[in-house]
């Protein structure tokens, strides 16, 4: 390996950019000693230990005054500059160590967002006022591997996930209920058992939401092999809208039914019997995540802020 010339340099040190921006503020020995509190001797030995590490001489000294030179005038803009860096580092060094502060990327999947980052807004304005939240809508697949790369470093989605290196911390268990048009035999109806599934034409999510494939477990497990799909949407507000005009059924979770459903008058909500299809919802976190106890704390506060909702909060050990 080749070393450069400037690498085999010594280097400065901060005390001695330190010394050198004081003299060169104040242009006196004695009041740049005072100001940074430091020894005259010592302030006048850092300065020279600096000018013999960068080859240059930075101070004119005469028995009355201290100016700089023309390489002093140009160095001490870049000492200056190096100390603010400096600063600004150990100032957020500082911010990092506080807990709930800086910036937090959060991952959360289309078919979670608009029903829970309500509550979870809330939250964060509330209890977390310095916490910079950065909210990230993608699907699943998106959402690992944002999370593994450092993309992002918390992610809200349903699980399980069973993917190595990713901490899960359960919220909530919630119930799928299904959404009919009017007239439908099944509207309105509860202790639906899940083998009706089996003749329904169920609308579903297009390829890559997990609830679409939430859907299609819950129709196998109701003894359907055939895949019941002809009609998909790219988003849950358009799938009930197509419920609404007649084309089919779809299920929907628990948290979705309110903002959904109340988009139109031409819907009926059923409900199944229990135990029904349920999905659970987690927040996840890379395995040895440096914010682990400040994501854990963040669990255990949205467990309680999201218990209003028609969902079972999980504890710690589910």
């Amino acid at each position: 390996m080749t070393v450069s010339n400037t690498s085999k340099r010594r280097q400065p040190s901060l005390a001695q950019l330190r010394a050198f921006s004081a003299v060169a503020e104040h242009l006196h020995f004695r009041d740049a000693a005072a100001a940074i509190g430091m020894s005259q001797p010592a302030l006048s030995g850092a300065v020279a230990a600096l000018e013999e590490t960068l080859g240059v001489t930075l101070l004119e000294r005469t028995t009355r005054k201290v100016l700089l030179s023309p390489a002093g005038e140009r160095l001490a803009v870049r000492a200056r500059a190096v100390l603010e860096e400096v600063g600004a580092l150990m100032a957020e060094a500082e911010a990092v160590r506080a807990p709930f502060t800086g910036a937090l990327r959060l991952g959360v999947i289309p078919t979670v967002a608009p029903y829970l980052l309500p509550t979870v807004l809330r939250l964060v304005h509330d209890r977390y006022p310095d916490l910079d939240l950065q909210v990230h809508e993608e699907q699943t697949a998106n959402l690992l591997e944002g999370l593994t790369t450092g993309r992002l470093d918390l992610l809200l989605l349903a699980v399980p996930l069973g993917m190595p290196g990713v901490v899960e911390l359960p919220l909530f268990d919630e119930d799928f209920v299904l959404v009919t048009p009017l007239g439908h035999p099944l509207g309105g109806r509860s202790g639906i058992p899940r083998e009706a599934l089996r003749e329904l034409n169920l609308l579903l999510l297009d390829e890559g939401h997990c609830l679409r494939d939430q859907a299609l477990d819950i129709c196998r497990e109701a003894g359907r092999e055939d895949a019941p799909v002809t009609t998909t949407a790219a988003g849950l507000a358009t799938l009930v809208q197509l419920v609404a005009g007649g084309l089919g059924v779809t299920l929907l979770p628990r948290t979705a039914v309110r903002v959904e459903t109340t988009r139109s008058d031409r819907l009926l909500t059923g409900y199944f019997t229990e135990p029904a299809p349920t999905r659970r919802i987690a927040l996840a976190m890379r395995t040895g995540a440096a914010r682990r106890a400040e994501y854990q704390e963040l669990a255990a506060a949205l467990r309680e802020a999201l218990r209003p909702l028609p969902v079972r909060v999980l504890g710690t050990g589910n």
